[in-house]
């Protein structure tokens, strides 16, 4: 499959015009020798394990959610694309996902950029279940002890400076991940503090999906940093 072909559809579904300004989603390595694409790898973050791990398995492009704001001069000679902030925004991308591994694919949700609500009846220690199957080592505030959940607001990796909208917008609870510990200790809501890798690691499967037939895709062997003690 031709590269720009790859990228049409990703753009399709996660415009580019909708990244932020300070986003450098889209091509990271645009490399002129290779436009036919027979093998992608698909991961969160690129590395030069992952680039190794690429060129190992005789990929010819590789996919992943975080951008390049920089790239080695190792890195050449493979195309590299990204879908960052865009992804984040679109319906059906990062955030939705989380909420549907948490809640189920029907779950109805409202949308807000890069927010999304759920309107639930649940106590905290069931909810805390449903976030332990995506996050084992998932952390919780809760500095009021509140016992039942009413709206929970989600956004998929590094969401605390939308804890303040979640307020507003009435949610009674916010699961995000690399949560601050001046933004918990103040917090009036729930807050649940999932990872940034776990709450985004789910994505890849929909870049995938948006790839579709005609191209092979592997995933790279990546996990988040930190580890239990």
């Amino acid at each position: 499959m031709d590269k720009y072909e790859i990228s049409k559809r990703i753009e399709n579904f996660a415009p580019l015009e909708t990244q932020e300004d300070w986003d450098c989603s889209g091509w990271g390595v645009d490399f002129d020798g290779c436009n036919e694409i027979k093998r992608v790898m698909l991961c969160l973050t690129v590395t030069n394990d992952i680039v190794r791990q690429a060129r190992a398995q005789n990929c010819d492009m590789i996919i992943s959610h975080h951008p390049c704001f920089y790239v080695p001069l190792e890195w050449a000679g493979i195309n590299i694309y990204s879908a960052h902030t865009n992804l984040d925004k679109a319906e059906g991308g990062t955030t939705d996902i989380l909420v549907e591994r948490i809640f189920g694919q029907n779950t109805q949700k409202t949308q807000y950029e890069y927010l999304r609500f759920i309107n639930a009846d649940i106590s905290v220690p069931e909810f805390s279940e449903l976030i332990r199957k995506i996050s084992p080592n998932a952390r919780i505030v809760n500095n009021f002890g509140v016992e039942r959940l009413h709206k929970i607001a989600f956004c998929a990796g590094s969401g605390s400076e939308f804890i303040q909208s979640a307020v507003e917008s009435g949610a009674d609870c916010f699961v995000t991940g690399d949560l601050k510990f001046h933004k918990a200790l103040d917090s009036s809501i729930v807050l649940y503090d999932v990872g940034h890798f776990e709450s985004e690691i789910l994505v890849l499967p929909v870049l995938e999906r948006i790839v579709g037939n005609g191209v092979e895709t592997v995933y790279a062997r990546e996990k988040s940093p930190f580890c239990r003690i």
